[in-house]
């Protein structure tokens, strides 16, 4: 007689990758982010996003902010909008593990309807890098390495929130990508996102030249009138 053998059935405890079968926590950023755009509420708290990500707080409220930096909104909007990530990015840096917030911030609400009108854009291009990104090279994360994509995005935040016409595109971006990066443990992720943060920097050392060249022109001329 022959016996018939069943094969144990793989638990989501086999599957550490993220978006593993498993919670609401283990879904994908993007598929959360459509959640909330799909939902009845029409504003939405920090303190229900942070619950949403779950163990992946830190870094999924880093991506959030950054996103919302790098899209394209009304002059001043990223002052506020970076503000945050003055509070979360030296949290990475330091090694937490889970973001504090004052409860102020986290309570401040966004309307969802304003999510609609701005995130739309930015999710096939977060799909995209999600369904190309997998755990790897993740020595990259170690605290040293964590930490210094912390230090970074602080650096970053302090030039995202100058009011400098379509000077935080680039540095918001490489927020954006470095804290996809440490959600997914995806060390060539993070590779990319140190590039967008050199050319961030060579953005900036550009526009700066140009800005030090017409003020001094000006004041050239003004003192040889």
């Amino acid at each position: 007689m022959s016996q018939v053998t069943q094969d144990k059935p793989e638990t989501a405890q086999d599957d550490d990758r993220p978006g593993a079968p498993g919670d609401e926590t283990s879904l994908p950023l993007s598929q959360l982010l459509v959640d909330i755009l799909e939902g009845s509420d029409e504003r939405v708290t920090v303190d229900q996003l942070m619950h949403m990500f779950g163990g992946r707080a830190l870094g999924g409220m880093l991506l959030i902010f950054g996103l919302f930096c790098a899209l394209p909104l009304p002059p001043g909007a990223t002052t506020i909008l970076g503000a945050p990530l003055l509070l979360l990015a030296p949290q990475m840096m330091i090694g937490k593990a889970a973001p504090w917030l004052p409860r102020r911030v986290r309570t401040h609400s966004i309307a969802t309807a304003d999510l609609r009108r701005a995130l739309p854009r930015a999710l096939p291009w977060l799909r995209r890098l999600e369904a190309i990104s997998r755990p790897r090279l993740r020595f990259l994360f170690a605290p040293f390495g964590q930490r210094l994509i912390g230090m970074i995005c602080t650096l970053l935040a302090i030039v995202i929130i100058l009011p400098i016409p379509l000077g935080n595109l680039v540095p918001a971006l490489a927020v954006t990508i470095l804290s996809l990066a440490v959600v997914q443990r995806d060390g060539l992720l993070a590779i990319a996102g140190y590039g967008a943060v050199g050319a961030s920097m060579g953005l900036l050392i550009f526009a700066f030249r140009l800005i030090s060249q017409a003020v001094s022109h000006v004041l050239t001329n003004f003192a040889g009138a």
